[in-house]
């Protein structure tokens, strides 16, 4: 699945390829994706500009005159920038042509993204309203984690993943994060010092805006909206290497599921 900083590189990778420009037609492929694809989108956007995209946790906002879309990336969706001669792949299920003669196709296999109509409030959207501060933002600190973990029984990898504590904070970067932080994941998350809190919220922080800079990580389906991958995934030290020795201290990576997913750890660094 797309996580934070693969959406926010699409983010930007989009964002000066369709600011300002006027949408010419929207074609709709296939509407059933995790929610419909709304009947009258392609009515409601004739015409209309491109204001801007904004994030929102791992939603999208396209931002046009009159109102915004609600995107979201599902498993394996992607954005891409395509000459409309180039023909409509598969699953390429929304295209949105502009006045610039390039076409936004919106490319998703498992059909478990959306693109929805938000209205002239969209954080106000039920998807939305509910969400914890963004990671990278000053309302996100130690004391903040600290704070909601004081009756949290569950896992602090279940914990920092929880989107209503904090949003973004994907399985790979909470795994990376917990390492950095030197943080067992299994530990409870109300047995996690204020002063841990404060080096793992550094942790995120860092582990985040460094994948954003290294373009994201490469995972099964998702490419950039200009088809190249990213590279963060070079840099990962723990998520995917069980078994093999940690590059810090030279023991062992081991993993095991937690709250369903797979979850790295070093048996030295973390406890």
């Amino acid at each position: 699945m797309p996580e934070l900083p693969e959406v926010e590189t699409t983010r930007r990778g989009l964002l000066p390829h369709v600011q300002g420009r006027c949408v010419v037609e929207i074609s709709v492929h296939q509407a059933r994706l995790r929610y419909l694809v709304p009947a009258d989108m392609a009515a409601r956007l004739q015409n209309a500009h491109w204001v801007d995209i904004r994030r929102r946790a791992k939603y999208l906002l396209f931002d046009f005159t009159g109102g915004s879309v609600l995107v979201h990336l599902g498993m394996s969706g992607s954005l891409r920038i395509d000459d409309p001669a180039q023909p409509r792949r598969k699953h390429d299920h929304v295209c949105i042509r502009l006045d610039s003669g390039i076409v936004v196709r919106l490319h998703d296999p498992r059909r478990f993204g959306l693109m929805v109509w938000a209205g002239a409030e969209p954080l106000q959207h039920p998807l939305l309203d509910a969400l914890g501060p963004e990671p990278l933002e000053d309302a996100f600190s130690g004391a903040h984690l600290a704070a909601h973990a004081r009756v949290r029984k569950v896992s602090v990898k279940a914990y920092i993943m929880d989107q209503t504590v904090c949003v973004g904070v994907g399985n790979i970067y909470a795994s990376e994060a917990l390492f950095r932080a030197g943080i067992h994941p299994l530990r409870a998350a109300n047995r996690v010092s204020a002063m841990r809190y404060v080096a793992l919220a550094d942790a995120i922080r860092q582990i985040l805006a460094q994948a954003i800079d290294a373009g994201g990580t490469t995972l099964r389906d998702f490419l950039h909206a200009d088809g190249n991958p990213g590279y963060f995934k070079q840099q990962l030290l723990v998520y995917g290497r069980s078994g093999e020795a940690c590059r810090v201290c030279g023991n062992l990576i081991r993993n095991q599921i937690v709250a369903q997913r797979n979850t790295f750890w070093c048996t030295h660094c973390q406890r």
